[in-house]
């Protein structure tokens, strides 16, 4: 799925939808992709002359990333919104910045609706920069 496809699930739109791709792998697994351009509003200051990707942007892209594990799980609803219950095991290993292209991979770990727990963890270069459990409750959008 493209930006355009994206917002056809998730209300996010510009500047907070942090997303260019998304591919649903299997009912349970997504695989995402966004380019940081350098030009985001959460680099600016963050921090002058060494922009870095914050950690709470970061675990917003993973929510994002699993949007497409959620179509069609609140009653048939194809747009929802997963919003945070709950944050586990977050780790944050490497720095990313500007030029990096994120490879976004989720997968839910376990699930008793409306909440779900998912895996997530953010690759650049097939290096790990984030990892983490993530709880969501899904919302009508």
């Amino acid at each position: 799925m493209n930006r355009d496809q994206i917002k056809e699930i998730l209300p996010h739109r510009e500047p907070m939808l942090l997303v260019d791709e998304v591919e649903k792998l299997s009912e349970t697994e997504a695989v995402g992709l966004y380019t940081v351009r350098g030009d985001e509003f959460f680099l600016q200051g963050h921090f002058p002359d060494n922009p870095v990707v914050p950690g709470v942007i970061q675990c917003e892209i993973i929510a994002q990333s699993a949007c497409v594990l959620f179509v069609g799980k609140l009653d048939g609803e194809y747009r929802v919104l997963p919003v945070y219950a709950g944050m586990n095991k977050v780790k944050f290993r490497r720095q990313i910045k500007p030029g990096d292209k994120m490879i976004l991979k989720t997968r839910i770990i376990s699930q008793r609706a409306p909440f779900y727990i998912i895996k997530g963890c953010i690759l650049v270069d097939d290096k790990v920069c984030m990892e983490g459990e993530f709880t969501v409750a899904l919302t009508k959008a």
